[in-house]
């Protein structure tokens, strides 16, 4: 078996518009890896072990065999993004709709947890949250 430790974590996910969704979160201050992006698809940096790659919808489709979520419709997945403090939290869901994103849930305060989300402008459901170290 692997080590696990060396793993990193890719998610693919599809973007009807590739230019929109790196001005998106370029907006929200995330960058990107440019050899990892091109017309098709753009490497999001999330941190030194994850990342998101945002592929064009023709390009996501060669991957699979089953059509994309109808995001307005439907949620394909709860994409769940850590924050340092609930500043950020409210920061980065601010930005998010200021840049055209949408809020999906209000948010959450569970003392030792807070947590808030929005739909990116090709409906994935970003989950951002801060859990208290201290509870781990």
């Amino acid at each position: 078996m692997a080590d696990q430790s060396s793993r990193k974590l890719f998610v693919n996910l599809p973007v009807r518009d590739l230019k929109r969704a790196m001005e998106f979160f370029g907006a929200l201050d995330f960058r990107f890896n440019p050899k990892f992006t091109d017309e098709n698809a753009a490497c999001m940096i999330l941190s030194d072990e994850a990342y998101v790659m945002l592929l064009a919808e023709p390009f996501f489709r060669t991957f699979t065999k089953r059509e994309p979520a109808d995001t307005s419709r439907y949620t394909e997945a709860l994409l769940a993004l850590s924050c340092g403090s609930r500043a950020e939290v409210d920061e980065l869901v601010g930005k998010a709709v200021a840049a055209g994103g949408s809020h999906a849930m209000d948010p959450t305060d569970h003392g030792f947890m807070y947590g808030w989300s929005f739909y990116d402008p090709d409906g994935h459901h970003w989950e951002v949250f801060w859990m208290d170290p201290a509870a781990r």
